[in-house]
């Protein structure tokens, strides 16, 4: 150990004697999922583009490396995706298993290229010259839904209809309870009516 170098008291002293900032300087802030996780895929996408053939910087990696990358990542998914040819084609829950080939589920890698979207902008790097936001990248991305939609008999699509379904469905029971309270409002405004009225006339003297 370098005698000259920072030890444990110096980094004390150099907090000012607080324990807590020592420990705060020792152990860096917890990082939170979403965080670890777009941590590792960018790292994973630096050292695909260190061991392409020829290597590549971020600087002359375009959107069509970036296709490349994922197709790469088709190895390791975990996604059944149907052949055209397949028996169990556009079936939600085949009864079988069959030897089509297991892929990157769609969902798995726009939620990917959305997280290293944020990480290469956060690296110091202009929005303009994100190769992860091209235009190609984008359309990749929505073949791949299209295409695994029809060959699992998953329609994408569905989310939203079923969303805007549930949205209609509490309109009416919402208005129907603001009426069911108006109502309560004027019944209850109407007895107070007739009961100032009836001890209005009570109390009036007799003509007697």
């Amino acid at each position: 150990m370098d005698p000259s170098g920072p030890g444990p008291s110096s980094v004390i002293g150099a907090a000012g004697g607080d324990e807590a900032a020592a420990v705060a300087l020792q152990r860096p802030a917890q990082l939170s999922r979403y965080e670890s996780q777009k941590r590792r895929d960018w790292n994973t996408f630096l050292q695909y583009l260190r061991n392409h053939r020829p290597p590549l910087t971020l600087a002359r990696c375009s959107g069509a490396h970036v296709i490349e990358f994922l197709r790469y990542l088709d190895q390791f998914g975990k996604t059944k995706v149907h052949a055209a040819g397949c028996a169990y084609y556009g079936q939600r829950a085949p009864p079988g298993p069959c030897p089509c080939p297991l892929r990157q589920a769609w969902g798995s890698l726009d939620a990917l290229i959305g997280r290293l979207r944020a990480a290469y902008e956060e690296s110091g790097r202009t929005p303009e010259s994100n190769p992860l936001a091209a235009r190609a990248v984008r359309i990749y991305l929505r073949e791949v839904r299209d295409s695994q939609a029809k060959a699992r008999g998953i329609p994408y699509e569905k989310k939203t209809k079923r969303k805007r379904a549930q949205q209609q469905a509490t309109e009416p029971s919402t208005s129907s309870s603001d009426a069911a309270a108006g109502s309560g409002r004027a019944r209850a405004a109407a007895a107070a009516a007739s009961a100032a009225q009836a001890g209005g006339s009570s109390a009036a003297p007799s003509s007697t």
